[in-house]
């Protein structure tokens, strides 16, 4: 079994049991939920971060940075999701597919491939575990 299939089952799995609201850009558009939030006892100053992103049909996240020691692992739950990171290829990836950014990056686009259809993603964070704020609109 590949470790990323681990790694997304097990924090979905632990994600889905401990889900609560933590912010949304626009409630119509897409929510944010933070799923799971723990330091990681082996790696000091470091947590990992789980959050659900539901998107309606066609919405779109604001191009964003993540906090600056993040690595992000994205794992799409249902539906499609454009993304494009950095000067990558802008993708679509569907449910069962995975990307990841490196810490530093911008995410140009994030956004519901389908008009029609609702898309979910998981978004597992390593960060500091002082970052606060997951996410920062480029302005």
């Amino acid at each position: 079994m590949k470790i990323r299939t681990i790694i997304a089952t097990t924090c979905a799995a632990l994600a889905f049991s401990m889900a609560g609201p933590i912010y949304a850009h626009d409630t119509k558009a897409q929510t944010i939920t933070k799923n799971f939030e723990a330091a990681i006892p082996n790696i000091p100053g470091k947590s990992l971060i789980a959050v659900e992103v539901n998107y309606a049909p066609g919405a779109a996240s604001a191009p964003h940075t993540h906090a600056k020691s993040a690595f992000i692992y994205a794992y799409v739950i249902s539906g499609a999701i454009e993304s494009k990171v950095n000067d990558g290829e802008t993708r679509i990836y569907r449910a069962g597919e995975s990307w990841s950014e490196p810490p530093g990056a911008t995410h140009l686009i994030s956004r519901n491939a389908s008009k029609t259809e609702p898309a979910k993603l998981l978004a597992v964070f390593v960060l500091d575990t002082n970052d606060k704020a997951l996410t920062t609109p480029i302005k």
